[in-house]
């Protein structure tokens, strides 16, 4: 190892340490009244003694760390380092039969002091290295923790790493064991409720949150308590992110609204969705859409022999394609850029991949837009939905898996619609052996594509106005993950025909929703109004979670119900798709859009009898 000039004058300090280590070794063992024979022997063996520590010291790799960051490991390496030093003294003089009289006790003191003076100097220089940068860091901010459990004990350790620009005053949790208590070194002031009292007793304006497992009601409960008094707030990272170690608990971000709105942490069977997915081909249609992206995130994990991916937009695949090989780069994967209504293509993919479950994602969502092109919508959301499907039936898919939504309860749109008849398509497919098919609804997710969120988090940064299209219109809401994540668990527990309702909470006013994230960002009314547009086509005030005719049962996941709805049989199925492509060619879209929502909200008998247009029928496979 070469010596710079800084690690010479670290060897010299510890060569001028053993000296003196040694020196007053002799002198607590004669209370510093020395003889005169001990005297002459203290010199003596000082020329070898302290050469001798010397090489050791340099055999042990003391002079490869740096002062500024000492820490336990370098204490660790001093120890033992003294430790040998310690026995080659008495050695060395046994050895080469050194004439002095050494007294055992200054063979056991030496080590101790050299411990105190080699291991405090460094700690002693980092701590003030440490105190001076504190001194001079103007930017220190002072900063209340919501929580004193294991996150706010990882949050204050990162805080307290050179460099933090934070600097906890206290902590706050509604355990009321933990009050007057400290977690390394800071105290616990009292509950949640004490957050905006002890924020103006301190002179705080920032809170962090370090309650990634807490309730999104403790959740709101803190937000709106700084909202109302003007305090900043941040939070540690999802405890989902955390665990699986996608960040560290000092990745601090402002709170977002799927931390409000989103709810408590999905519980999966992992067992069985590993025994379920692990080492199979998996295919997942619209793979680069919000909800496709996260069921391969989700896939992934159990760790599939092969995922599939299909996906229409070359530049969603590509995105998808770049996060995929940076975080699973050993994962088998085929890329294909591919539209579910290509009959040959599918029946091509799914004969070449053969996977065993295909979760079918691909789908035209968006409802205003969908009523404007009613033809493509039914094109895509239905048809393509039967290509796919029969060409799983003909590969041997064990299951498939349709992401339905509940804008199919009762629909008002041509989107609802669409994804109501591919519910019964996928039921009407359904034979008692072979691919079982089960369809899973669910409301809006936060942040999807298309979504409100989105939208008033733009209208936001360009100063608003917010725009809802009604005061009382209404909306159920769910983490993107939390969605992902059921349709997993509904496509391991379905038996064949089912359909699953997840469970979707409270529904939220979209008034609301626009004045919390007002909130969020620091804002009110009277600085960005909110501007009331008038309902859009197709839309409704509120959604419908299960029709009047439906049954609803429960299941033994209790986020996931279990609806019984009019089904149609095979051959009701072939004169329906009968009947759509012919609307379809037709290319009549008022036409059709009048039809779909008969069928839609009709009875199973109404879908054998449409009425048709004034044109041939075609066969479904034409």
């Amino acid at each position: 190892m070469r010596l710079n000039h800084r690690s010479l004058l670290v060897f010299l300090h510890d060569l001028a340490a053993a000296a003196l280590a040694w020196t007053t070794a002799y002198g607590l063992r004669f209370n510093f009244e020395l003889p005169a024979a001990y005297r002459a022997d203290l010199l003596a063996t000082l020329g070898w003694v302290v050469p001798l520590q010397g090489l050791v010291f340099w055999r042990f790799g003391l002079y490869r760390g740096i002062w500024r960051f000492a820490s336990v490991p370098d204490l660790l390496r001093i120890l033992r380092a003294l430790g040998v030093a310690a026995l080659l003294a008495p050695l060395v003089m046994v050895l080469f039969r050194i004439e002095a009289t050494v007294p055992r006790t200054v063979l056991v003191l030496d080590p101790l002091l050299l411990l105190v003076l080699m291991g405090g100097s460094r700690l002693a220089y980092r701590a003030w290295k440490d105190h001076g940068l504190k001194l001079v860091r103007s930017t220190v901010t002072p900063v209340l923790i919501a929580g004193a459990g294991n996150a706010a004990d990882l949050l204050l350790r990162e805080l307290g790493r050179p460099g933090s620009r934070w600097r906890a005053v206290g902590l706050l949790d509604d355990n009321r064991s933990l009050a007057g208590r400290q977690v390394r070194g800071v105290r616990v002031l009292g509950s949640l409720d004490a957050l905006v009292p002890q924020a103006r007793r301190h002179g705080v304006q920032d809170v962090i949150l370090a309650l990634p497992s807490a309730s999104h009601a403790v959740r709101r409960r803190v937000l709106e308590a700084c909202a109302v008094a003007g305090l900043r707030v941040q939070t540690v990272p999802a405890l989902d992110d955390l665990m699986q170690g996608r960040v560290s608990v000092g990745a601090l971000r402002p709170i977002e609204v799927d931390d409000l709105l989103g709810r408590d942490p999905v519980v999966l069977d992992e067992a069985g969705l590993a025994g379920w997915l692990a080492g199979r081909t998996v295919l997942v249609t619209g793979a680069g859409g919000s909800i496709g992206a996260e069921l391969v995130h989700q896939i992934a994990r159990f760790q599939p022999g092969q995922l599939v991916l299909l996906e229409l937009s070359e530049y969603a695949a590509y995105q998808l394609r770049e996060r995929c090989e940076a975080h699973w780069p050993q994962l088998p994967t085929r890329w294909v850029v591919g539209d579910v209504r290509d009959g040959a293509g599918m029946e091509r993919l799914l004969c070449e991949t053969r996977p065993a479950v295909v979760f079918h994602a691909a789908a035209y969502k968006h409802v205003p837009l969908m009523e404007e092109n009613p033809l493509q919508a039914l094109d895509n959301n239905v048809l393509g939905t039967w290509t796919v499907a029969t060409a799983a039936q003909a590969a041997g898919v064990e299951k498939f898996v349709l992401v339905s939504t509940d804008k199919a309860v009762n629909p008002s749109s041509v989107m609802g619609a669409s994804k109501r008849l591919a519910e019964l398509v996928c039921q009407g497919l359904q034979r008692p052996d072979g691919t079982r098919f089960i369809a899973v609804r669910f409301g809006n997710v936060l942040g999807s594509s298309g979504s409100v969120v989105p939208r008033f988090r733009a209208q936001i940064d360009a100063g608003g106005p917010l725009t809802v299209t009604h005061p009382e219109v209404t909306r159920y809401f769910m983490t993107i993950p939390e969605a992902a994540q059921l349709v997993l668990q509904a496509g391991l527990m379905g038996e064949g025909g089912d359909i699953f309702l997840l469970d979707m909470g409270e529904p939220v006013k979209i008034v609301d929703l626009a004045r919390l994230m007002l909130r969020l960002v620091g804002r009110n009314e009277a600085e960005i109004p909110i501007v009331y547009t008038g309902l859009r086509p197709g839309e409704k005030l509120f959604e419908d979670l299960h029709s009047p005719r439906a049954a609803v049962s429960g299941t033994p996941h209790p986020k996931l119900r279990r609806v019984s709805e009019p089904t149609l049989d095979a051959e009701q199925v072939a004169r329906l798709l009968l009947d759509l492509k012919a609307h379809v060619q037709a290319g009549d879209g008022d036409a059709a859009r009048d039809w779909v929502l008969a069928v839609a909200n009709g009875s199973a008998q109404t879908a054998v009898e449409p009425t048709q247009p004034a044109r041939r029928r075609v066969s479904p496979a034409s």
